[in-house]
């Protein structure tokens, strides 16, 4: 049992790759029959799948008509050409220069939030510092008004708290469930359609007024595809780097070696990003259906089959990664597939590098001893697509 798991008593059906334990590892390519999903935890699996959308097709929508209104315009739904066209519209953003002009202001949040919580011995480094870093960020480049982040955070979070693990058998269990979500996504949906309507009129220089003005072969984008394409960069573009840092920073109090060595060498920051991205990858699923019958890992798996990806399996493969349930900030090489990989690898990567950078040395500077509540433990994501912490006490000093 690793170091983690036995920290904090972690149920070992829902976070067995934090184990350490290979005999509980799942075959690399296999069906299952309770949720009729194909699922995939071999490393070079997951490269054929992400890297093939002829083959695999990320417009999953097809197979779960619920959400079929969110789909129109939704970047992660959508296969090339469609798919290259949009992600164009807003890869200027996110460019290294676009991202080191961020910083300054990516600085000014994280010392914001860092002022507050430094006048209290204990904190909690999800809600305080965490979750408003990037979804302060990812807002501002929209152009969402300040007034209205906690109406946002407040959709944005009731999207994300679901607890059934998605079955295409067994619809039925999912009915709640999909009602929320829905609920809750018509609602952002709702909002980020009338801030586009508004910027027809007003247009600003945010990325809600480059959607409006934006053409593709041609032709303006619909108002639900700006709303649904904003909608998933909103979650995308906060989740991920919300998830990373709380992860990191549970890593580190249960490993203290590498809390001490990170304090020591700063150079291991960006290193110590990307095993805690590999250690306890933020998304722990990611969906392709099959165009055509096709074989994978000698499996043949016929059209119209939903293929699961399962990061946090495929990123402790012994194949690729040496000692996989270690974990170990100096790694090297760490070709993770947390970030995805193909023509969906996250757009907002770099910028969620970026930010968790920035993140974990202001909290070095800071608090020169930063553990986590013994006696308050954190409480992880019921979601079984989502990986980390939705609460981190911690104690500073």
């Amino acid at each position: 049992m690793s170091a983690l798991a036995e920290r904090w008593n972690l149920d070992a059906k829902r976070f067995f790759w934090l184990y350490g334990d290979k005999d509980l590892a799942p075959e690399r390519v296999a069906y299952d029959d309770t949720t009729g999903l194909w699922n995939v935890h071999g490393y070079s699996e997951a490269l054929h799948v992400l890297n093939n959308p002829q083959l695999f097709s990320s417009e999953t929508g097809r197979l779960i008509p619920e959400r079929s209104e969110f789909d129109e315009g939704t970047i992660t739904q959508l296969d090339p050409p469609r798919h290259t066209a949009l992600r164009k519209l807003v890869s200027h953003a996110f460019t290294p220069g676009a991202i080191n002009a961020l910083e300054p202001r990516i600085h000014a949040i994280v010392d914001g939030l860092l002022t507050k919580a430094e006048g209290q011995r204990g904190f909690d480094l999800v809600a305080d510092f965490a979750y408003p870093l990037p979804i302060t960020v990812i807002t501002e480049l929209l152009g969402v008004p300040a007034a209205d982040h906690a109406l946002i955070n407040g959709w944005v979070d009731r999207m994300l708290s679901g607890t059934t693990e998605f079955s295409l058998l067994e619809r039925d269990s999912l009915g709640s469930e999909i009602e929320t979500v829905v609920e809750q996504a018509r609602h952002l949906t709702d909002y980020l359609r009338d801030l586009a309507k508004e910027r027809r009129t007003n247009p600003r220089n945010d990325l809600v007024t480059g959607l409006v003005e934006a053409e593709v072969d041609g032709e303006r984008l619909t108002e639900n595809e700006i709303a649904n394409f904003a909608n998933a960069m909103l979650v995308a573009g906060h989740v991920t780097t919300t998830l990373l840092i709380g992860s990191t920073v549970l890593c580190l109090d249960a490993y203290p070696e590498a809390d001490r060595a990170v304090r020591t060498d700063r150079g291991l920051v960006p290193p110590l990003l990307e095993e805690s991205l590999r250690y306890f990858a933020p998304i722990a699923s990611m969906v392709r259906v099959t165009n055509t019958e096709t074989e994978l890992g000698g499996a043949v798996i016929g059209p119209d089959q939903m293929v699961a990806v399962w990061i946090p399996t495929v990123n402790r493969d012994e194949q690729v990664f040496t000692d996989p349930y270690t974990f170990d900030p100096a790694r090297e090489p760490n070709p993770h597939l947390s970030f995805g990989r193909g023509v969906h690898f996250c757009i907002g990567a770099a910028l969620a590098r970026r930010e968790s950078r920035v993140a974990m040395n202001a909290l070095f500077d800071r608090f020169p001893r930063l553990r986590c509540d013994p006696q308050d433990p954190p409480t992880f994501m019921t979601s079984p697509n989502l990986n980390g912490v939705t609460r981190l006490p911690v104690i500073a000093g």
